[in-house]
């Protein structure tokens, strides 16, 4: 009885791995299709059914003992109520449960449909596989590649080869990509291209959620706008937000104004022509071939191009070749070619605020003040005049010993080649200078106050003085002149704080510590699609259209068809980025590794 009842079963089992049909016309044509039954509609279509598959058509050969079929016309296949699939032609192997249709194929899952020209669907894997092009589309977006994979049990799709997304607000043109039907999550892999009207992504692996419109990119990234163009270990992007955010490594170029900004965090808002750079900012201006760096703990920049303004906040930092400086913040307005150094102390002067006090040095000459200006002309992008408003002082380095010194409520300087060669102080002027002859030879220290005061320099060294309006002063041999009286009340010497070389930007400055950058993992390696089978063990059947060789795994895929983007043109791009110091020294442990985060925010 126990014989009966397992052979009983075996047999039941096989049974139910026969397809079963219904067809209003049965006949046989053993001439042209020997062991086969030729199905054909009347009424009502050929109706095969096979463990959770349905297929209708007009007609249909089937071979009931290799349990195939081939279904031509108007053909439908059903899969539960998640998976329908409608071509002109369709082949079954119920045996190995594999799938071929061809001719105007479409496969609608809830999320997407997908339209190719051939499609394989192999049931046991739960795979749909094309290679001769096709189209996917989503509420979201439409989608078309050469080839395409699609993995049922992950309503994923990835696809390989002439990558395209469209969308109404931009097009997204890759090398390879993993599509998330359920979520429209897509992940790049290869050189990857955003281009929309207002702006140009790039990377080279990526993340983009196309129902939220933003995404994450690493490896190579770039976001170009109008105007700008932004670079970065990691970079977030949000479309609705206008928005985008780029860590660790950062350069914003302005392709107008001819000026780069580096730093390891930044933030930027097309609305409102604004970028945010901290963690080491510096920022680059390109004037009259000669670059101007200024850094700061912040840097913001405003404004349209034309009407650029930058400003930096704490620990201000300023270089050029004939000059450098430092200042609690600073204001640049790109189109009026002003620079305003500024004391943010507002309270009584202590000397903790003189330190902070704006300073800036011309060769061996420092001055001071509440707040200084300095004027370049915007068409020449030379240095023209500098005002020092409030408790200006002036001094220099004495050619061999003591420090000349000026002070006055204002100063006004004028510049000729980017030289300072004339400086006017008003409103209670006072002098202390080393007095020399043509060889250099000391003839005593002059001090002596009146109203107003014209220096006049060569070479950044002072050549004449002129007193105005009732000058007091006396010429007192040195050996007369008491050494606690050789300094004017205010004086500050910071020639120790002077910047020499540019990387004086970061002296005294740790290095900061690079957040760690959760990259977006390699895709994990494929299986074969078309597994090796036996010759008597066909995927198909021997009365298939289709031949074993045309069941062959690709042996190569196109590796790239996304190029990259030209970058805007940049006016001597090479002369500004070359000469920036190294924002950082080289920390370990930031290369792109781990999973994706929401956002690429600093904490």
């Amino acid at each position: 009885m126990l014989l009966f009842i397992l052979s009983s079963g075996f047999i039941n089992a096989q049974e139910a791995k026969k397809i079963d049909y219904t067809s209003d016309r049965q006949v046989k044509n053993e001439e042209r299709y020997p062991g086969a039954i030729i199905l054909s509609k009347v009424e009502d279509q050929v109706h095969f059914t096979h463990q959770g598959i349905e297929v209708w058509c007009d007609n249909a050969v089937f071979y009931n003992e290799a349990n195939f079929f081939k279904a031509f016309g108007n053909v439908r296949m059903t899969q539960g109520d998640t998976v329908s699939m409608a071509s002109k032609y369709a082949e079954y192997n119920g045996t190995t449960q594999f799938a071929f249709a061809s001719g105007d194929v479409v496969m609608k899952r809830p999320q997407t449909t997908l339209k190719t020209d051939t499609l394989f669907f192999d049931r046991v894997k739960q795979q749909a596989y094309y290679r001769s092009g096709g189209k996917v589309i989503d509420t979201a977006y439409v989608l078309t590649s050469r080839i395409g994979r699609y993995y049922m049990t992950d309503d994923k799709y990835t696809f390989v080869s002439k990558v395209v997304i469209t969308n109404p607000e931009y097009e997204i043109t890759s090398s390879q990509m993993d599509m998330y039907s359920e979520t429209g999550h897509a992940y790049f892999y290869g050189p990857t291209v955003i281009q929309s009207e207002t702006s140009t992504v790039y990377c080279e692996r990526g993340f983009y959620d196309t129902r939220a419109d933003e995404g994450y990119f690493v490896k190579n990234s770039r976001i170009d706008y109008e105007n700008r163009i932004v670079e970065g270990d990691s970079l977030y992007f949000d479309r609705s937000r206008n928005f985008a955010s780029a860590t660790n490594n950062i350069k914003v170029t302005d392709t107008i104004n001819s000026s780069v900004v580096t730093g390891h965090y930044a933030e930027v808002f097309r609305d409102r022509d604004s970028v945010i750079i901290t963690k080491r900012p510096l920022a680059a201006t390109l004037q009259d071939q000669d670059s101007v760096f200024i850094h700061s703990d912040t840097l913001m920049i405003t404004g349209e191009p034309e009407k650029r303004v930058i400003r930096g906040f704490y620990d201000v930092r300023l270089f050029k070749t004939s000059m450098s400086g430092k200042s609690d913040s600073i204001y640049v307005d790109q189109k009026t070619g002003l620079t305003k150094l500024i004391n943010l102390n507002s309270g009584p002067v202590t000397s903790v605020s003189k330190l902070r006090s704006p300073v800036l040095w011309s060769g061996e000459s420092q001055m001071t003040g509440d707040t200084i200006h300095l004027k370049s002309n915007p068409e020449t992008e030379q240095l023209d005049s500098l005002f020092v408003f409030n408790n200006a002082f002036l001094i220099q380095k004495d050619t061999i010993k003591g420090y000349n010194q000026v002070k006055g409520m204002e100063l006004a300087g004028l510049f000729r080649d980017n030289e300072i060669y004339q400086v006017d102080i008003n409103k209670n002027t006072e002098t202390l200078n080393y007095m020399r002859n043509e060889d250099q030879e000391l003839l005593g220290i002059n001090r002596a106050v009146s109203s107003s005061i014209r220096i006049l320099l060569n070479n950044r060294q002072i050549e004449d003085i002129y007193y105005f309006d009732n000058p007091e002063g006396a010429l007192t041999p040195e050996e007369e002149y008491p050494i606690n009286q050789r300094e004017l009340t205010g004086f500050n010497w910071r020639g120790e704080e002077r910047l020499i070389t540019k990387e004086d930007l970061f002296a005294g400055k740790p290095a900061p510590e690079l957040v760690k950058i959760e990259g977006i993992p390699l895709p994990e390696e494929q299986e074969e699609f078309f597994d090796e089978r036996e010759e008597d063990d066909l995927l198909l059947n021997e009365n298939s259209r289709l031949g074993p060789e045309d069941l062959q795994n690709e042996k190569s895929q196109d590796s790239t068809e996304a190029v990259i983007p030209e970058m805007s043109p940049l006016p001597n791009q090479q002369n500004i980025t070359d000469t920036i110091p190294p924002a950082t020294d080289s920390l370990p442990g930031n290369e792109p590794a781990g999973n994706l985060p929401q956002k690429n925010q600093e904490k």
